[in-house]
């Protein structure tokens, strides 16, 4: 059997945000119509994650208060890519703003879909490196805290829950596939 995409026979939008809108479609199989219903889907930018390595091999991350989970977390800059913009040059403001950070050489090193059963949207992973700090130009509703950590100890990191947003994880996955095992 192979699978085809189920046709969409009506969209409605039910709400709208400035990060999101929530979209009901009506769909059906295209392999067997008596499968048929109506499913709701977040209509969300792009996003872009991105690994900041200084020349001493310090990944920079940001520490910020999350309203999901109602937590500080330990993450990497990133954001949402805005209209006309690709994952590069978004991924370049983000951590400019976010951390006042430049580089040397950026790079694209991955794309996931961070939910692809409800959202339509994709993250990619930005790998700049020989990242110099500056100052900050965060967003209106931006507090965070920059702070160094080496390489080395962005696994154990992971592994005891201290960085546990989905998709910095999936980031460094990138990362690693990218430039530990190509």
């Amino acid at each position: 059997m192979s699978l085809l995409p189920w046709k969409i026979s009506s969209s409605t939008s039910v709400y709208t945000t400035r990060v999101f809108s929530l979209h009901q479609h009506h769909a059906t199989s295209q392999l067997n119509p008596t499968k048929q219903g109506l499913f709701s889907v977040l209509e969300a930018p792009d996003w872009v994650n991105v690994i900041a390595i200084t020349t001493d091999q310090q990944v920079v991350m940001i520490r910020q208060f999350r309203q999901g989970t109602r937590d500080i977390t330990l993450e990497i800059p990133g954001g949402m890519v805005d209209a006309g913009e690709d994952f590069l040059t978004a991924g370049l403001r983000e951590l400019k703003e976010e951390t006042g950070g430049v580089g040397g050489d950026a790079l694209q090193i991955g794309v996931v879909a961070p939910n692809p059963a409800i959202q339509s949207n994709h993250c990619a992973t930005i790998l700049v490196t020989d990242v110099v700090l500056g100052e900050q130009s965060l967003d209106g509703n931006e507090e965070i805290e920059v702070v160094l950590y080496p390489l080395s100890e962005v696994s154990r990191l992971i592994r005891d829950g201290e960085i546990t947003h989905s998709l910095v994880i999936a980031a460094f996955h990138h990362y690693h596939l990218h430039c530990i095992h190509p």
